[in-house]
């Protein structure tokens, strides 16, 4: 099972649901075209390491300085160019609530998993930034979890990350 898998089974998709006023199949083809927008994002950052204040936000459940902190004034760009290929339920209105409700979960999980997966990796947020190579895990974990390791069940869902990084890194690159 791949990190982005493992990622997607964490998010309590009733609950979000339920907050969204959706159904679970709805919340869910959202949620999984918009984990990799919110990884997209973080990998098109021009540090090799995971900021402070991503960290922080994510500490403090601040979704909305996290994707402010991502896509900047662009997010309504991102959030068109995430639900353009899925059904119409899923609108860009719908992605633009989601991202702030699942990027503290994406970066705790990333940092978590930068942090070798330690329990108390969310509460140490100094941690990454004095490793030596901490940036090169970083862009390997996203790398990964966006588009690497394409076989199995998960193929479709990395593929799509793919073709979204590409259009994220166009629409990001003026943020």
């Amino acid at each position: 099972m791949s990190d982005l898998d493992d990622l997607l089974k964490s998010i309590p998709l009733a609950d979000i649901a339920a907050q969204l006023g959706v159904s679970e199949d709805v919340a869910s083809e959202a949620v999984n075209q918009t984990v990799p927008t919110l990884l997209a994002g973080l990998q098109a950052q021009d540090t090799t390491e995971a900021p402070a204040q991503l960290i922080d936000a994510a500490d403090n459940g601040d979704g909305q300085e996290i994707v402010a902190s991502l896509f900047g004034d662009k997010t309504d760009d991102v959030a068109a160019a995430a639900a353009a290929p899925l059904s119409s339920g899923v609108t860009d209105g719908l992605v633009k609530q989601l991202l702030p409700i699942l990027a503290p979960i994406v970066i705790s999980f990333v940092m978590k998993k930068l942090t070798s997966g330690g329990a108390a990796a969310p509460e140490q947020p100094q941690a990454p930034a004095p490793q030596q190579g901490g940036g090169d895990l970083l862009g390997s974990i996203l790398g990964n979890m966006l588009g690497g390791g394409n076989s199995g069940a998960g193929a479709g869902g990395n593929a799509a990350g793919n073709v979204l990084g590409s259009i994220l890194g166009g629409l990001l690159k003026g943020k």
